[in-house]
This record gives C-alpha cells, structure tokens and sequence, in this order.
C-alpha cells in the first residue's frame, strides 16, 4: 500500500513537469523544420533537447516501475511504454524520438484522473496535427518529385488526411512520409471515433437522466394523489361520524 501511494504521489508530483517538457520537446522538433536557415549550433542544441526530454521520460518510467508493488504486473501493463522508451535507442532516427515522446506523453496524460476525455481527444487531435505537419514537412520538403514545400501545404495536407478528405492536391512521395500518412489516417479514425462514441454517450446519459427524473416525479405524484385519496376518506369518515353524533 505504502508503495502504490508512493507511485501515485510520484505521478502527481511529475505530471505538469513532464507536460511542460513535452511542449519544450515540440519547440525543440520544429525550430530546425520551420526555420531552414537555422545553423547548426540551434540545430544541435534542439537535438539535445530532444534527447533530455526523451530521457526524462524514459527516467520516470523506470521510477514508476520501482515503485510499483508488482513490477512484473507493471511492465505487462504498461508495454507500450516500455517500447516507446526503448525503441529511440534502437534506431536513433528523429520521428523516432517524436513518436516515443507523443507516446509516452499520451500515456502520462490519460493516467491523470482530472484530465477529461474531451480534452485528451482534442489536444491530441492538435498534437497529431502540427507533429504529422512538421514530420511530413521535413521528409518531403527536399524530396525531387514531392510537392509540399512549405508549412502551410503540410498542415492542410495534414488536416485533409486525419478527416479522411483527402483531395489529392498534396501527398508524399517517399516511403517515410506515406507511413506517416498511413498513421494519421488510422489515428483520425479513431479519433473520430473517441468523439462519436462520447457524443453518443452523452446523450444516451441525458435521456436516461431525463427517464430517471420523469419516473421520479411519476412516483411523487402516485404518492401524493394516494395521500389525497387516504385524506378524503379520513375526512370523509368524520363527517359520517359527526352526523351520526
């Protein structure tokens, strides 16, 4: 007990922390994209900052996982953890370390009990957004025969991909940037299912709330119409007693 109130304490405790690192982590991923006339001092301190962020993460994993009760348990859990923290160090490639920290970010953020479904979905939806624009950006904008060459084609093509639209004005052409197409469009699905499903869920909420209230005051008035009728009677008994008086 003492322990899982140490890991819920620990997870509290970093929740914002790692938060504000993951915004700086998404400074860091799209100085060097947006501002092509960076030197290569910004665009190796970003680098750096990518990978403390990145650490930072993997370290609170491991903190989480020793302060669990059952490790084993841990670890069988929360998998897709693990492989996002070790999956950097395989292949140190920089949509890598973007795909890692989204992840470990996303998972950090649903632990936190405070933070709503509506908000998770759009904040991830904006995520997805502008990381799927500057990946995309920073693999096609030099590929011969690609034509999205600016930010502004990289959101649009982003957008026009994660609602499933998909005009055909702008699409990548190399391998790196069709499987991110591939997982925006998988990640808009389902996207758009989470807010399907809630909408859904709402109002099914909202008529069942609405049935319970009306069977409440269906039953208010049951109880006070017999009330009425018990009251009639007792009147209507000392009348007849008062006459035959």
């Amino acid at each position: 007990m003492k322990e899982q109130s140490a890991q819920a304490r620990w997870e509290q405790l970093t929740q914002r922390p790692l938060l504000a690192l993951a915004v700086l982590f998404a400074v860091a991923y799209a100085v060097p994209i947006v501002d092509t006339s960076a030197g290569h001092s910004l665009t190796a301190g970003c680098t750096v900052v990518e990978w403390v962020v990145w650490g930072v993460f993997a370290v609170d994993y491991l903190m989480r996982l020793s302060l669990s009760r059952d490790r084993r348990g841990f670890v069988r859990q929360h998998w897709m953890d693990l492989c996002a923290v070790v999956v950097p160090l395989i292949q140190p490639l920089r949509l890598l370390r973007l795909v890692s920290t989204l992840l470990l970010v996303g998972r950090r953020a649903r632990m936190a009990s405070q933070i709503r479904v509506t908000t998770y979905v759009g904040g991830a939806v904006v995520g997805l957004l502008m990381f799927g624009s500057l990946a995309v950006l920073s693999v096609e904008r030099d590929s011969p025969n690609g034509n999205i060459r600016t930010l502004g084609d990289a959101v649009w093509w982003s957008f026009t991909t994660m609602t499933t639209v998909g005009y055909g004005d702008h699409a990548p052409t190399t391998g790196l940037g069709r499987m991110i197409a591939v997982g925006l469009m998988l990640s808009g699905i389902a996207l758009l299912g989470v807010v399907t499903a809630n909408i859904a869920a709402w109002f099914i909420e909202r008529f069942e709330k609405d049935d319970v209230e009306e069977r409440e005051q269906t039953e208010a008035i049951r109880a006070l119409t017999e009330e009425v009728r018990a009251l009639r009677a007792e009147v209507a008994a000392l009348r007849k007693t008062s006459v035959g008086g």
